[in-house]
């Protein structure tokens, strides 16, 4: 199981005062697989951190899911326009498996910015990252083939992909089931 106040700490040195505040406030829940934390026309007022299981996005486009990112243990999970902005979501969030998660809700992450201005550096530096991962695979999507968009995936997270059903992991791709699977063949 991944440590939300490892993985923070390993950012930034909490203090005690800190840690006893992010503790108070986060909340522990199990979901079954297909649970959906999300839908569109909701607001997503809480941000999610993935102890156990995986998560996707994904949205209704002309009657069919695409799939834009998938989250496993030690990520952190949210809708960005929806959660950031407090507006109603485009999207839904989606359990593929069994999880574990803790979350915190918008107004009480907000309290503790204000609480604790060293904290801000942490979510500066997950912010950074997550706009990173974003503009690579909207880069991918642009330029790429299928074939090499699939092997970068497979390269990037090995055990992830496994985890992924075809049919998601095709609409992730912006292929069909039947395209990924003859990729998928000749890589093997």
């Amino acid at each position: 199981m991944f440590s939300l106040l490892d993985v923070i700490q390993a950012m930034l040195p909490l203090s005690p005062a800190l840690r006893t505040a992010l503790e108070a406030a986060l909340r522990r829940e199990s979901f079954p697989a297909r649970q959906q934390l999300l839908q569109p026309g909701q607001v997503a007022r809480r941000l999610y951190f993935v102890e156990q299981g995986l998560v996707r996005g994904y949205a209704l486009y002309a009657g069919r899911e695409v799939s834009s990112w998938f989250m496993k243990e030690g990520d952190f999970v949210i809708s960005v326009v929806s959660f950031f902005a407090q507006q109603p979501a485009d999207e839904y969030l989606e359990l593929l498996e069994p999880s574990v998660l803790l979350s915190i809700e918008y107004a009480q992450l907000q309290a503790l910015y204000r609480a604790f201005p060293e904290f801000n550096y942490v979510g500066r530096v997950l912010t950074e990252r997550y706009y990173v991962l974003s503009e690579q695979r909207a880069y991918q999507l642009r330029t790429l083939p299928a074939k090499e968009r699939y092997e970068q995936l497979v390269q990037a997270f090995p055990q992830l992909v496994q985890r992924i059903p075809l049919k998601h992991l095709a609409s992730h791709l912006g292929i069909s089931a039947e395209t990924l699977s003859r990729l998928r063949a000749k890589r093997n």
